[in-house]
């Protein structure tokens, strides 16, 4: 079979360390660069050889064949040692088990009492706050989407000293999933501090998990009937359920690390980059305090809202689109393939980056360019939905996209009506290097627009 595509390689390998100096200093700039050197491009993670894929009709292809590109390589071998084998790291055979099973926890009816949640503790962040307060943007959304994921998950029954072991062990693991992506295998199994660290904190956030687990099935510590992990355990213990169709004990801790991980990570990620963004376009940011100011009348943001809040989330969608918090992936196919006629032996580690598809310039008008606008169905060239990825695609999609876009636009939106954050002079920001591509050095000022009091009052009180 001839090859209907255009393959090259990328330059500048180093002996052993392949393209990990560029990935590590420029990583947007360096996949950026690639379909320059064709739609399939051979490059080198470390010391592994790998295949990336820079046509967005290529990356639909292995997006939605996942059982031929399947979860693995580099990344995913990663976190399946970090987090074990739950939704996100499991390979094709075992997936759709277990989407059936979770899905009940992220249905569209429990949304709106999610939304309640994220509300509540938006507020209770932001409220907070002082007028000149000059602080970490993505460390207070960390705060946010971290206590919203602990109510969400388990209806607040985890104590504060406990939750903030967590919490430090979460950044330990994010960090060497991707350290220990991009090093050599040798340098991962050496005794460093680094290297121990990691390894504790894994074995912490395990057992912590598991003693939660054991308490909400034996119904310690009060009533768990809205948390997450309740609808986990409805489903794993239902009485008459086949042993096939149930989630055992460490499947469900599996699944809650992922959640943890990718719940307060990825989800913080992107109101932070909105804020940054924002502050850098004012036009942008005065369109939005518009309508927030319409639409929330000086409360805080709440489900009922969303469909009003069009301009937020608009917002949220460029933001995603130029900094998606899953910015590298890998596959591993499972038998020899083809991808546009080049054929693709088995075993071939296979990348594909949502950021490089979102800074296309064919896809893309003037993509490097911040532009809420370009999500409004009038405008000239509206975004294709294949080629906006931030959340992967087919049947291995993201399984809380909603539930991290609707906290999203809850929290840009609340922010949006009672501050203005005003960057520092001088600062530079950029996006850290880890799983998750989050800002770094986002010291900002938080300026009042209205007063913080009336704010918690009216998150309290239904507006009618």
């Amino acid at each position: 079979m001839s090859s209907s595509v255009s393959v090259g390689r990328a330059p500048g390998a180093a002996p052993l360390i392949g393209h990990l100096l560029p990935l590590l200093r420029h990583p947007l700039e360096f996949l950026s660069s690639l379909p320059a050197h064709g739609d399939l491009v051979h490059m080198r993670i470390g010391p592994k050889a790998a295949l990336a894929v820079c046509d967005p009709g290529l990356t639909r292809q292995l997006l939605l064949d996942d059982r031929t590109f399947d979860k693995g390589g580099p990344f995913y071998d990663k976190a399946k040692e970090a987090v074990g084998d739950g939704l996100v790291t499991c390979p094709y055979s075992a997936h759709r088990r277990q989407r059936r099973l979770v899905q009940p926890a992220f249905h569209s009816s429990r949304l709106p009492a999610y939304a309640r949640v994220m509300t509540e503790q938006t507020s209770a962040v932001t409220t907070s706050w002082r007028d000149g307060q000059i602080f970490d943007v993505y460390v207070e959304m960390k705060r946010i989407t971290a206590h919203t994921l602990v109510a969400t998950m388990f209806s607040n029954t985890v104590d504060s000293t406990e939750l903030t072991e967590m919490f430090d062990d979460i950044n330990l693991i994010r960090e060497g999933i991707f350290s220990r992506t991009v090093k050599p295998s040798l340098l991962n199994a050496l005794p460093t501090r680094s290297n121990r660290r990691y390894l504790q904190a894994r074995a912490r956030l395990q057992r912590a998990m598991a003693r939660i687990i054991a308490e909400h099935r034996s119904g310690g510590g009060g009533d768990h009937s809205d948390g997450l992990l309740s609808v986990l355990l409805s489903d794993a213990g239902s009485p008459g359920n086949s042993q096939s169709r149930r989630l055992t004990d460490t499947e469900i801790n599996d699944q809650l690390r992922v959640f943890f991980i990718a719940g307060i990570e990825t989800t913080a990620a992107t109101p932070a980059w909105a804020l940054h963004l924002l502050a850098r376009h004012p036009h942008a940011e005065q369109h939005l305090h518009a309508e927030v100011d319409r639409v929330l009348d000086g409360a805080a943001a709440t489900h009922g809202d969303l469909p009003d809040l069009r301009y937020t989330s608009h917002v949220v969608d460029e933001s995603l689109r130029l900094y998606p918090p899953g910015w590298l992936f890998t596959r591993t196919t499972t038998s020899d393939t083809s991808l546009g006629g080049h054929p693709v032996r088995a075993g071939t580690t296979v990348v594909y980056s949502p950021c490089l598809i979102h800074h296309r310039a064919d896809l893309y008008d003037d993509p490097e360019r911040f532009d809420p606008d370009r999500w409004e169905e009038t405008h000239r060239r509206s975004p294709s939905h294949h080629a906006f990825i931030p959340f992967g695609g087919g049947a291995r999609k993201c399984i809380g996209d909603r539930f991290g876009l609707t906290e999203a636009i809850i929290a840009l939106a609340t922010i949006a009506s009672a501050w203005r954050l005003e960057p520092l002079p001088g600062r530079r920001v950029r996006p850290a290097l880890a799983s998750t591509l989050s800002p770094q050095g986002l010291q900002m000022r938080a300026r009042a627009r209205t007063h913080p009091e009336a704010i918690r009052k009216q998150a309290c009180e239904p507006r009618t």
